[in-house]
């Protein structure tokens, strides 16, 4: 936990390789001290076929699911650091977005909590 999925046009993994975005992603996670190191995960999923707003041609948006407990202010410093970090890579892109969406420990579960 938490899960970063980047979500983008199929031409911007050929201005950034998939692992440098990625890398990218998790550093500024890893650096807001939000997270346990080392339980940050992030993938990239690159559209070839996609509609977008007139005259855009490119996107990447970020997906981020974490576990409840953050403040507003932590969230959103969250986001900030991420579109800065990623606009300093893809200056000239006309959409890059964040959502960070929260879910509750209580409805949460995974392998690693029955099988120990």
């Amino acid at each position: 936990m938490p899960h970063f999925v980047i979500d983008c046009s199929d031409n911007i993994i050929h201005i950034q390789t998939p692992d440098e975005i990625m890398q990218a992603v998790y550093d500024v996670a890893e650096s807001t001290g939000l997270f346990s190191l080392g339980d940050i995960k992030v993938r990239i999923n690159p559209f070839k076929y996609y509609k977008l707003g007139e005259g855009k041609q490119d996107f990447l948006h970020i997906f981020g699911n974490i576990m409840e407990g953050r403040t507003v202010e932590q969230k959103a410093n969250l986001s900030r650091k991420m579109i800065e970090r990623l606009n300093e890579m893809f200056p000239d892109l006309p959409i890059l977005s964040i959502n960070i969406s929260t879910f509750e420990k209580a409805t949460y579960c995974n392998k690693s909590l029955f099988y120990r």
